[in-house]
């Protein structure tokens, strides 16, 4: 145990102590389970504090709400959906790595939290498992789906199927989060080429420049060191309204995120899409 994880052990068993207004924050776990490459205690309060807020904004109700979770992870955005499910809600996450779906099932209580593993392949999270697999969820019994980067690790198969089972998923009127790389206008890739910090994130700008097809894809793209593609994925404009046809949803919202060295309020793009 290194000496972060060791203080963070003591300061998040201090810290639920003093939390008064935000209830549910006191389920954030310590470090050895905090991943999806957020690793700080403050980093997961303030992506909670986000995704809850976008969920709030976007539910047509704001308790008893079904929210279907994918790529849930240690349960993030479990988090961030908690007060929104309260009182006959359901939570349902999905993640293809079966160690973090055990996890979930013995850290956030049953109801309303519920995870499911998806026995799926990807490349860079599921290599040993094949091909896709429809998610367990109803037709049409979705209020809301969120997905935390996800589609920057999906392939361009793969990000349409998984589109297709999103409005499958959903009620009429129900609405999907997606983070995603999104290459619009707002994307430089000559401000991405050098390997200084970026000015509102504290990765590598070069690590952000898409210019390699995916699979040979005309609208998916990689980065040079991703040893495979879903490592890091991006999609032009053209791929999402390609993947928009293949639905019956619609881009309502679109946030540029600050991967692209600009303000933004996530650092992803986030897309707010709506089944008709």
């Amino acid at each position: 145990m290194d000496r972060y994880e060791s203080l963070d052990e003591e300061y998040v068993e201090l810290d639920r102590g003093q939390i008064r207004r935000t209830r549910n924050i006191k389920l954030i776990p310590t470090v050895s389970n905090r991943r999806g490459g957020k690793r700080s205690y403050a980093e997961w309060a303030h992506v909670i504090g986000i995704f809850q807020t976008l969920l709030f904004l976007n539910c047509r109700k704001h308790s008893g709400n079904t929210v279907v979770d994918l790529g849930s992870g240690t349960g993030i955005l479990a988090i961030a959906a908690e007060p929104l499910v309260s009182d006959g809600g359901r939570y349902i996450g999905l993640d293809v790595n079966p160690s973090d779906i055990d996890f979930c099932l013995q850290h956030y209580p049953s109801p309303p939290f519920e995870f499911h593993h998806l026995c799926a392949h990807n490349a860079a999270y599921a290599s040993e498992q094949e091909g896709q697999q429809q998610w367990p969820v109803e037709k049409e019994s979705a209020d809301i789906i969120t997905a935390l980067s996800v589609w920057s690790h999906l392939s361009e198969k793969d990000a349409i199927f998984n589109l297709q089972e999103t409005a499958r998923v959903l009620r009429k009127g129900g609405k999907a989060i997606i983070t995603a790389f999104i290459l619009d206008d707002s994307y430089k890739p000559e401000n991405c080429t050098s390997n200084a910090i970026g000015a509102y994130h504290s990765t590598q700008k070069n690590l952000w420049l898409f210019e390699k097809p995916a699979y040979d894809s005309l609208d998916w793209f990689t980065t040079e060191w991703a040893q495979v593609p879903e490592k890091a994925i991006a999609f032009n404009l053209r791929g999402l309204q390609r993947m928009l046809t293949e639905t019956n949803l619609r881009l309502t919202s679109f946030h540029s995120g600050c991967w692209k060295e600009k303000p933004g309020v996530f650092f992803q793009d986030i897309l707010i899409l709506e089944k008709d």
